[in-house]
């Protein structure tokens, strides 16, 4: 395959996958680890992607990928972390799910779930759980951001303050190695933290690709998180804090088939 078609397959790959290696794109290419390191250059050079160490990153910045290329991004991985999520929210209790391709994962796990009442901004969400008779769903108010089906601003705000939730699952754009969950609106950041003050335990579904991104606006730190839920494990440093932290990291299986 001639550069001018490999690099565009490049660029396919890192925005399904939230990253690629050397290693495997040499593989997967047929050619040398040379041939690729110098695409990786020709593509950072361009403002494509950010150089790693053993591979490549969709470039930081402050606005998010497209809505519809997150929601193909780390597919299985989601659906792991969601699956593992959902196995121990208990029946019968209040919870907020915010916006997001992996809380919409979760509610896809909560659809046999009995007795819940789920509070969110996330219109997608309501119309996967509008499918469980035996699940309540509110949505808040706020202004509606069509790029994604979120409901943001200070009426979502206000919503969530009338609420006690027993339980909050949130996402995030990024998750850097302090511990800090970053998200790129800070209108969804205000929402969020919202959401955080107003839930007696929360948790964070996440995979893997936040670990290699970024994003200006902060929600919070994982020392507030009650369960961080994801696909692999986070750097030693950043697992250390959350030990002294006591913030449990469950690492979900992408190859365990739905049961």
């Amino acid at each position: 395959m001639s550069q001018s078609l490999r690099q565009p397959e490049i660029l396919d790959i890192a925005r399904r996958e939230g990253r690629v290696t050397v290693e495997d794109l040499a593989a997967r290419f047929g050619v040398t680890l040379q041939t690729i390191r110098r695409d990786l250059a020709d593509l950072a050079d361009a403002g494509r992607l950010e150089r790693v160490h053993g591979g490549a990153v969709l470039p930081s910045g402050t606005s998010n990928i497209g809505y519809n290329d997150r929601r193909s991004l780390n597919a299985a991985a989601k659906a792991a972390i969601a699956r593992a999520c959902a196995a121990e929210v208990p029946e019968g209790i209040s919870l907020f799910l915010n916006i997001g391709t992996s809380t919409e994962a979760v509610a896809r796990a909560l659809r046999t779930h009995r007795g819940l009442m789920v509070v969110t901004n996330n219109i997608n969400v309501a119309n996967i759980l509008a499918e469980n008779p035996e699940c309540e769903v509110v949505l808040t108010g706020g202004s509606l951001r069509r790029a994604d089906g979120g409901l943001v601003g200070t009426l979502a705000a206000d919503t969530i303050r009338q609420f006690k939730f027993d339980l909050a699952v949130i996402g995030c754009s990024a998750l850097d190695r302090d511990g800090d969950l970053l998200d790129f609106d800070i209108q969804e950041v205000g929402v969020s933290q919202a959401i955080l003050r107003q839930s007696r335990r929360s948790v964070l579904v996440a995979d893997r690709s936040k670990f290699a991104r970024t994003a200006p606006a902060r929600i919070a730190s994982l020392a507030e998180i009650d369960t961080f839920y994801t696909d692999a494990a986070p750097h030693v440093d950043l697992a250390a804090r959350c030990r002294d932290w006591g913030t449990r990291v469950h690492v979900a299986d992408p190859d365990q088939p739905d049961r």
